[in-house]
């Protein structure tokens, strides 16, 4: 019994099997990518632009820097961390969702930025690439997503130089009560009735706003960071607290 409890894990308000969960959320992110950008815009008022550009201030990316952005989307993160690191630098994009990562690259080359990223499919949880290699890792709003976070984070930490730094954007959990209460009505009550009405498909973001409660919130995930062997780890709220920045540093 014990060890079928170890096999499952959450979707969303549902329990399922791990091996299960990457499917089921690869399943959500490719009805909703044709759309994404048009969503992010609508649902977050467009606060999720001021957000991404916080990321990138904190940051603080030099001409040359090697940048790895994980659950990277549609690029938006990864177009702001090309223009920093300028054509001596790389930004990767990492995702698993092959629909995605063809829509940001799509995206990115319409905008004229070439030369300096590069697209690799590929699972957080068992990334790709040698170990210390990159100066800066962003993944904004991809953890919650991920089946096993703890991997994940290790991962993460592992192909990381000694001195680099970490940047993870995700929602969170609003600190005040009353935004809380507000917060809980528009994502239950407005999120998934916009998304039936602009993309025809309730059930995806009816997941997306469980996944957010489903998340660890703000001091959790900060002792998950620091068990992952990540150091100077803090965060900040953004927007009440219904988003979050943690930043870690590897030495």
């Amino acid at each position: 019994m014990l060890n079928d409890l170890n096999n499952m894990t959450h979707f969303g308000y549902q329990t399922v099997p791990k091996k299960d969960k990457s499917n089921l959320v690869a399943a959500v992110f490719h009805s909703v990518a044709p759309k994404y950008d048009l969503m992010n815009d609508f649902l977050s008022f467009g606060a999720h632009r001021l957000w991404k550009r916080r990321v990138i201030l904190e940051a603080n990316l030099r001409p040359g820097q090697l940048v790895l952005d994980v659950a990277a989307g549609t690029g938006d993160l990864a177009k702001l961390s090309a223009q920093a690191v300028g054509k001596t630098g790389t930004v990767i994009l990492t995702d698993m969702n092959e629909t995605m990562l063809t829509i940001g690259r799509d995206k990115l080359t319409d905008l004229g930025l070439l030369g300096n990223i590069e697209y690799v499919q590929a699972d957080a949880e068992q990334l790709p690439f040698q170990d210390h290699y990159f100066d800066c890792i962003t993944l904004a709003f991809g953890l919650r997503n991920i089946t096993n976070k703890t991997a994940a984070l290790l991962s993460l930490q592992r192909v990381l130089k000694p001195g680099g730094k970490l940047l993870i954007l995700e929602f969170s959990h609003p600190q005040r009560a009353i935004l809380k209460q507000l917060y809980d009505l528009y994502s239950f009550r407005v999120i998934p009735t916009i998304g039936e009405l602009v993309t025809c498909d309730r059930n995806s973001y009816q997941y997306l706003v469980e996944s957010i409660r489903m998340h660890p919130n703000q001091e959790t995930l900060k002792t998950m960071l620091i068990a992952a062997g990540f150091e100077e780890v803090d965060y900040t709220n953004l927007s009440g607290g219904i988003v979050a920045l943690h930043v870690g540093r590897k030495y």
